[in-house]
């Protein structure tokens, strides 16, 4: 029968709730949908509803899940109401914010999907140059917001990646050596807890919970708000230099001494791909190579000098020059628009030794599509100097964040960019450090997601018991509520 609950919502309530089974959204009666709705202010897509199929689809193309339900948030009072109707009525619950998550953890088959695309907001305080973000922004909103007063906030290389996702995971990108990861921002965060509460965390209130969340994901609550501090970069020096990919292993050789030996202002993410098409030069297309894609955040007077060492190596190709912040933001796009097919796998690196060098060169040689490619990201600089404990983040020591992705718009080249993904990752992981950034991981098991946080990883699971007890919020990288 339907009871009223003390929060006044109408729930459905079995004989003996003890015994409650998970239900499904077909389960429910539409008499409590309907309730439902009328609690809120955004939208409930269901499978009948014409809109359905458009709704549920995310970044990743090789993701097909069915929700039961889809909320179409606008604002807090809609995501609390959202928490209590899935925890009340036992249902599977799944967070999406930009849904750029690569296993597709911002959806979930039958159950609830909290939709916070609605959740939109930026403003900017140039007095103590911060940012107050929505949980439903993506990171080109953030940038272009803050492009004019000259400031920017660390993020990652794709302007439409969710910034909650983002943020939660840890946050890699063209700044990480100069002001660290995207955690090392996060000054304050606003959430919606799995009792429905709404609380503020930072390092004077709920201590505990602030540090779960800058590195530990979407285990302990919905980030309804983020509180950033930015940092005065306008114009930067960047893009990529391009290296035969049978230089592979000289230059990865090359390049590990050179990054982590440059001024933190220096960032180069280095890549094994293939150049698939426009912008690049038509002699570069279909070919691959070893790449380094840079951006320069210090005086550019020195730049030159500086860079002088990159072009003694001679690359086949260079496009570096001086661009406002969020063009290298958006410089890849173009090339990775939302419903292509992809496969992620990662691994955090200290070294490039000879062995994982010509792994590189076996493996970047076979790329098997143009969009496929395998990325390493520098940790060193300012992201190295936090604790090993300040943050869940656990390899601070790392010198790299490694990522393979296949990538390809033809779902018929599924299971071929996945096997060569599998294949690259199972070459490298025996010079790895054991875990990776549970951002450029898929859903892959407890093991992985413990290896992951290290010796971080108990902390967590006590604070998962205190504040989800029940695992409420585990359509993620799932760190389980210490027994």
């Amino acid at each position: 029968m339907l009871l009223k609950s003390n929060n006044n919502q109408l729930i459905n309530k079995t004989i003996n709730p003890m015994v409650e089974k998970k239900q499904t959204i077909n389960d429910l009666d539409d008499s409590v949908i309907e309730n439902f709705q009328s609690q809120l202010r955004g939208n409930i897509v269901q499978a009948s509803d014409a809109e359905y199929n458009e709704t549920r689809k995310v970044y990743n193309g090789m993701i097909d899940k069915h929700p039961g339900m889809i909320v179409c948030c606008v604002d807090v009072a809609d995501v609390i109401a959202s928490v209590n109707f899935g925890r009340e009525n036992n249902l599977l619950v799944a967070i999406r914010g930009g849904g750029h998550n690569g296993g597709g953890l911002g959806l979930c088959n039958d159950g609830l999907v909290i939709d916070l695309s609605g959740l939109k907001s930026v403003r900017v305080n140039v007095a103590d140059k911060t940012v107050r973000v929505g949980g439903g922004n993506v990171w080109g909103e953030v940038d272009h917001a803050t492009h004019p007063f000259g400031l920017a906030v660390p993020a990652g290389i794709i302007s439409t990646t969710g910034v909650g996702g983002l943020t939660l995971g840890g946050g890699v990108g063209h700044l990480t050596k100069k002001y660290g990861l995207t955690i090392d921002n996060l000054l304050e965060a606003d959430m919606v807890l799995a009792d429905g509460s709404f609380v503020t965390v930072n390092k004077d209130q709920n201590k505990d919970l602030f540090w779960a969340i800058r590195g530990g994901g979407g285990n302990f609550g919905v980030v309804t708000s983020f509180k950033f501090q930015a940092h005065p970069v306008k114009t930067v020096i960047g893009g990529p230099t391009l290296w035969p990919i049978e230089r592979t292993e000289e230059i990865m050789s090359w390049y590990h001494d050179f990054i982590l030996n440059t001024p933190d202002d220096l960032n180069g993410f280095i890549a094994t791909m293939i150049i698939p098409g426009p912008p690049f030069p038509d002699v570069l297309h279909n070919k691959m190579f070893c790449g380094i894609v840079w951006c320069y955040t210090g005086d550019a007077g020195d730049f030159d000098k500086l860079f002088q060492e990159v072009r003694d190596k001679e690359p086949v190709f260079e496009h570096v020059g001086e661009m406002p912040y969020p063009a290298i933001q958006t410089l890849f796009d173009g090339l990775m628009p939302p419903g292509l097919q992809w496969y992620w796998r990662a691994d955090f690196f200290n070294e490039i030794g000879a062995e994982a060098r010509a792994a590189h060169l076996k493996f970047g040689s076979s790329i098997p599509t143009p969009l496929s490619q395998m990325h390493m990201y520098p940790l060193s600089g300012a992201a190295s100097r936090v604790g090993k404990e300040d943050t869940p983040w656990a390899y601070r020591d790392a010198k790299y964040a490694g990522v393979i992705v296949g990538v390809d718009p033809d779902p018929a080249n599924a299971e071929k960019i996945t096997q060569w993904c599998k294949d690259y990752w199972e070459a490298l992981h025996p010079y790895s450090s054991g875990g990776a950034y549970s951002n450029f991981m898929m859903d892959e098991g407890q093991e992985r997601v413990q290896a992951s946080y290290k010796h971080n990883y108990d902390r967590l699971t006590e604070i998962k018991k205190a504040y989800d007890p029940d695992n409420f919020f585990r359509v993620n990288q799932n760190i389980k509520p210490k027994a």
